[in-house]
């Protein structure tokens, strides 16, 4: 499987990319992880990531893609992949076309995760974490066994600032005006597959597999065409 999983903020992409990953195989790869990966390990990249990274912007498309093309060169990915969180404009989505048909592959299918806004807040205003352990648990799907302490070590709960109805408002709305043209690109393509994600865990992941497995590589894209 050569995979996209896109989808807004609490719209359930870790926990589909890891039963994907668990039962069809290839490398779960996420940009996040990525980056502290190279950073904590002292590379070059990582080197060149980490100002940005410090300052709270956003790391150039360069070094992403630099990464992630070391990343899918790598032999856990000949084979297959998925890709978390990647690409979120359509000039990054362009790019990994062309990087892509440089070291010989293509996407065999692009997977949108549809949950309404209220979903979403819902979801992600019932995350509650504990500072110590960094466990996660929900208010009404997944409670601690005491009230508001962590069942592995008893620590208070918090809620983070980024999960406030107010701001997880803003984060699906920047979201979307990223994301909007990345959906109309993969469109355009014919390569993406719209899902309902608030059918259930189980419902959304039976879906995930069936379009991934039915998925055959595409002919080259408009982009990857044009390369010399």
């Amino acid at each position: 499987m050569r995979v996209v999983l896109l989808g807004p903020p609490g719209a359930g992409k870790g926990t589909q990319a890891r039963a994907l990953e668990a039962r069809l195989g290839g490398p779960h790869i996420s940009t996040g992880d990525m980056l502290r990966a190279h950073v904590q390990q002292g590379t070059a990249l990582g080197a060149q990531a980490r100002p940005y990274m410090d300052a709270g912007e956003l790391v150039p498309d360069s070094l992403i893609l630099s990464m992630m093309e070391e990343r899918l060169r790598e032999p856990d990915a000949a084979n297959g992949f998925l890709l978390d969180g990647f690409p979120r404009t359509r000039e990054q989505a362009i790019a990994l076309d062309q990087l892509l048909a440089r070291i010989g592959q293509g996407l065999e299918a692009v997977i949108y995760l549809e949950v309404p806004p209220a979903e979403l807040v819902r979801r992600l205003s019932g995350r509650r974490t504990c500072p110590r352990c960094a466990r996660i648990y929900h208010v009404d799907t997944m409670p601690p066994k005491a009230p508001g302490r962590c069942d592995q070590c008893g620590e208070a709960l918090i809620q983070r600032d980024d999960e406030t109805p107010e701001v997880i408002r803003r984060r699906f709305e920047v979201y979307s005006g990223e994301t909007e043209p990345v959906i109309a690109y993969y469109r355009e393509s014919g390569r993406l597959h719209a899902v309902d994600g608030t059918t259930g865990v189980t419902n959304v992941c039976a879906r995930v597999e069936e379009i991934v497995r039915s998925a055959r590589p595409p002919s080259p894209t408009r982009s990857e065409a044009a390369l010399p």
